[in-house]
């Protein structure tokens, strides 16, 4: 484990104290970065995610894809939890603590509000940061791309009825300038490039050169996850500050939701032997979310300053924390499942 991996918890603590207190002392700087967006995609942040996905990328072996027919649990496990399970259990939290739990701390008109951006995050599971989690647990880059993949294809069919359905809406209007641009940014671009590379470097030194780039691209690819952070603190430093209170209470159902999922999908994968490669990202598909998605539609249906915008913001917040505390579990409990 190397020196960035090993201090990883004290660096994305720092990195969150960083990015809120820039974010209070040099707001015009945030607020210019956070304008380099379209679609909802801040371009800023798809740089760093895209720096962080293409060493993933280039571990990706199309002969192996073949394979992946013949393995088809993780599949299965990551499908069911992500559109059967997740998107009602993020409705049913929501629902009994902005209802009921928090009920006399928050109007009932807001309550409703945050119910429906957690229910658009519960509906968006993620497409860009699963990479990154997956190569933190040594997951297979290979499986990992055919989850990913599959799941953007089943999202742009089941997303809308899901959310229409808990929402209550008849209309829902899929973002597709955020859905197309996040695919092509985050898993596209990336593959296409770690696919010219993968073969750049095995003509030139075989699967040693392969591992020795992965080896160096290691630590920039942690120090791109770091700057992420700073950037996303920063960009909501004000708001954090400003609702300290609130953004706790948000927090509360995403972060029960979060652990209550992967404990789902990765205990169903120890339970049916999964390998750790397949399980640790199966289960990390299933517990992250496409923010980007889930804050375009809360903006568009709800508005820029609506309970359902800030819900989905918090996730924003929420989850790279998480993540990283779920990544590091399910390293430690690696020897609990087989190898391959």
């Amino acid at each position: 484990m190397g020196f960035f991996e090993k201090w990883l918890s004290l660096w994305v603590g720092l990195a969150i104290a960083v990015g809120i207190g820039l974010g209070l002392a040099i707001p015009g700087v945030f607020e210019f970065l956070a304008s380099l967006e379209y679609a909802h995609v801040n371009f800023p942040v798809a740089i760093l995610i895209w720096a962080m996905v293409y060493p993933m990328m280039i571990d990706v072996d199309f002969l192996s894809l073949r394979q992946i027919g013949s393995k088809p649990k993780g599949l299965i496990i990551t499908l069911v939890v992500n559109w059967l399970i997740k998107p009602f259990t993020m409705a049913a939290l929501g629902v009994l603590f902005f209802r009921y739990v928090f009920a006399s701390w928050i109007p009932e008109a807001d309550a409703e509000g945050y119910i429906a951006g957690l229910i658009l995050l519960g509906a968006a599971p993620c497409t860009a940061m699963v990479f990154v989690w997956s190569q933190l647990t040594k997951g297979d880059a290979t499986y990992t791309l055919v989850q990913v993949s599959l799941n953007d294809a089943i999202m742009v069919f089941a997303f809308a009825p899901i959310v229409a359905l808990l929402l209550g809406v008849t209309d829902i209007a899929v973002p597709w300038e955020t859905l197309l641009l996040s695919v092509g940014l985050y898993v596209i671009i990336p593959l296409v490039a770690g696919i010219i590379t993968r073969q750049i470097l095995k003509s030139s030194g075989g699967e040693t050169a392969i591992s020795g780039f992965l080896a160096r691209a290691k630590p920039f690819s942690v120090i791109g996850l770091l700057t992420t952070i700073v950037l996303l603190f920063g960009f909501q430093g004000q708001v954090i500050v400003a609702n300290p209170l609130l953004i706790l209470l948000i927090a509360v159902p995403i972060l029960i939701q979060s652990y209550g999922i992967f404990a789902i999908a990765y205990g169903t994968a120890w339970a049916v032997k999964l390998p750790h490669p397949i399980a640790a990202p199966c289960a990390m598909i299933g517990t992250s979310n496409f923010f980007e998605l889930a804050v375009a539609v809360a903006i568009s249906l709800y508005g820029l300053n609506s309970g359902a915008a800030l819900a989905t913001v918090v996730g924003v917040l929420v989850e790279v924390p998480v993540m990283l505390s779920l990544v590091a579990f399910a390293n430690r409990t690696r020897k609990a499942f087989p190898a391959s």
